[in-house]
């Protein structure tokens, strides 16, 4: 989530690995545009300070990574974002299978960052979210 914008950059896997965390860095590296450093704010998840993580952020300057407690005030923005997901979206939702949930999720992200703020409301859902990101795929 870019807390100044409260744009959010969204990638559903399976398992949570230094592998997914690594294809998410990526999906980042190729959505922000070149000339901008990348400030990220984790947890003290192991996944986030695997070594193949370090190395391939040694490689990647302009990713600035810091850890934060989870009493951080900025988790309260993130865990809002995903209370609103659940309730506008998940919660009380049919689907079928696992894609159509994913594609939920990419919806109300899409409807989120067309006019993102680090207060916006529930947002209509679209369509333009990258369904290759969505699944997973590269």
């Amino acid at each position: 989530m870019n807390v100044a914008s409260g744009e959010v950059y969204g990638l559903c896997q399976q398992k949570h690995r230094h592998q997914e965390w690594l294809r998410f860095l990526r999906m980042i590296d190729q959505t922000v545009p070149a000339g901008k450093e990348i400030y990220l704010i984790c947890d003290n998840y192991s996944t986030h300070k695997h070594e193949r993580v370090q190395r391939w952020l040694e490689k990647n300057k302009r990713f600035h990574v810091r850890f934060t407690p989870t009493s951080a005030s900025w988790l309260n923005m993130v865990e809002r974002f995903f209370r609103d997901i659940t309730q506008n979206s998940i919660r009380r939702g049919v689907f079928k299978d696992l894609e159509q949930l994913i594609m939920a999720i990419g919806d109300y992200i899409d409807g989120h960052n067309q006019n993102p703020s680090p207060s916006s409301g529930p947002p209509k859902p679209l369509t333009s979210w990258k369904r290759s990101h969505a699944l997973g795929r590269s």
